[in-house]
């Protein structure tokens, strides 16, 4: 039997409420429309519900098999629906996040204290992959990526001003092979390489001159599809690494790395979070993104 769902609404709500009349004012409904609902319901399972007389209504013993199982039921659907009506509009809830590890160790990682404390109620789970997400099939709220290019039904929303990159060599390793003056010179030398995962293309080491932008077919004998592995790899005296400065500012100080080439680079796009549209106003997503923009500006 097909369950009549707004005629259970109404049986339910006489039960609850002690009148026809009662439960109209509750449902906001006419009255004759609840008596009506009431008939067709009865007909339908054979069996009076209600005992009435011109002072009360009381439940049959059918009406109160029914309303044991139907009264829980709708206080379920009721929380469904307060729930979707609440999803994504409060400070609270799941926020599914996938970015490139050098993501989350440049912008990400660092303001996640201050996130987590300001927001205990949302739950953030971190997909680290270099890999361009689909975000619906993944199941996956939103996405980082270089540039704002991305699919006509997805927004991009500016994360970071663009980035500095940078290529740093062991200083081993520029000790024994000279170190570069133009990029020109680094078809000389061992430079270590990017893999893209998604596309499997090996990333171009770009350069800004006078004339413009042009890039340089380097080569080496090692290959990467992550980006800490490659400025490990750099700090073992393996070869050079094209990174962002950023991200390997730390070694630089330290004296572990050693940058070359910088007045040949110019700045990367910067990082976009991308997501559907229909997530535009869903709240978790709203407050993490409001995070880093305000964080980058300290």
């Amino acid at each position: 039997m097909r369950l009549p769902l707004a005629t259970l609404e109404i049986f339910t709500a006489i039960a609850r409420h002690g009148s026809l009349r009662a439960a109209a004012e509750a449902l906001g409904i006419k009255p004759s429309t609840v008596s009506h609902q009431l008939k067709l319901l009865e007909d339908r399972l054979g069996t009076a519900l209600f005992i009435r007389t011109t002072r009360s209504i009381s439940l049959t013993e059918a009406g109160r098999a029914l309303i044991r199982g139907a009264g829980p039921a709708f206080d379920q659907l009721s929380e469904a629906v307060e729930s979707a009506r609440s999803t994504g509009h409060a400070a609270r809830g799941t926020l599914k996040l996938a970015m490139p590890e050098f993501a989350y160790h440049l912008f990400v990682g660092p303001i996640l204290n201050s996130f987590c404390a300001a927001y205990p109620e949302i739950e953030l789970e971190l997909s680290l992959t270099d890999a361009l997400s689909d975000i619906l099939g993944e199941e996956l709220h939103a996405g980082f990526r270089l540039g704002d290019r991305v699919a006509q039904d997805m927004v991009a929303v500016r994360l970071t001003p663009p980035l500095p990159v940078t290529i740093v060599g062991s200083p081993d390793y520029l000790a024994a092979r000279g170190i570069p003056d133009t990029p020109r010179d680094l078809l000389g030398h061992t430079c270590i390489r990017y893999r893209f995962q998604s596309s499997g293309q090996i990333a171009p080491w770009s350069f800004q001159s006078s004339e413009g932008g042009y890039d340089v077919d380097v080569q080496g004998n090692l290959i990467a599809n992550a980006l800490p592995a490659s400025v490990d790899l750099a700090k073992r005296g393996l070869g050079l690494a094209y990174t962002f400065k950023a991200y390997v500012g730390t070694q630089i100080a330290a004296g572990e790395l050693q940058p070359v080439l910088d007045d040949h680079l110019g700045p990367t796009p910067g990082f976009f979070m991308y997501f559907p549209r229909e997530y535009k106003s869903m709240m978790p997503l709203r407050l993490f993104i409001d995070h880093i923009k305000r964080q980058q500006s300290v």
